[in-house]
């Protein structure tokens, strides 16, 4: 299975939504979203993965490669999380991990999946990446 997710905000923070397309074979399999009235850019980005994950399990996902275009996203979940679970959730100058519910979660269901995580430059017409931008564009004007 093939996901492609994003999130953003009006503000940061501000009014946000997450969105993610699911595909099976090259195959248009789900996509979803949602709306928080008040959150970050990088809780909607973690927020889109997560619900991702949850949908892709539901449908029985063994195998998946994530397409994220947050490096926040993808830098976290391959490399920073290991280090900050060794070091009690803190990062390298000590400071609380941000955002350590969302991390925490997406550590779990990481686990349920073979699941590769990937970097893809946004707005750079990668039709799961745009149709991800545009979903959270259209949830975030729903609710304005």
């Amino acid at each position: 299975m093939t996901i492609y997710t994003d999130g953003g905000c009006i503000g940061n923070p501000g009014v946000g939504a997450w969105a993610y397309v699911l595909e099976a074979d090259g195959v248009f399999v789900k996509e979803g979203s949602g709306y928080d009235p008040e959150t970050t850019n990088n809780r909607m980005e973690l927020t889109a993965v997560i619900e991702a994950l949850k949908a892709a399990s539901a449908l029985g996902a063994r195998k998946i490669t994530l397409y994220t275009d947050s490096q926040y996203v993808k830098n976290g979940i391959t490399s920073w999380i290991n280090k900050w679970k060794i070091n009690g959730w803190r990062t390298a100058g000590r400071d609380p991990v941000k955002n350590k519910e969302y991390w925490v979660a997406l550590d779990e269901l990481r686990n349920l999946a073979d699941v590769t995580f990937s970097w893809v430059k946004g707005h750079a017409g990668i039709p799961g990446n745009e149709r991800c931008d545009t979903l959270v564009a259209q949830t975030i004007e729903a609710h304005q």
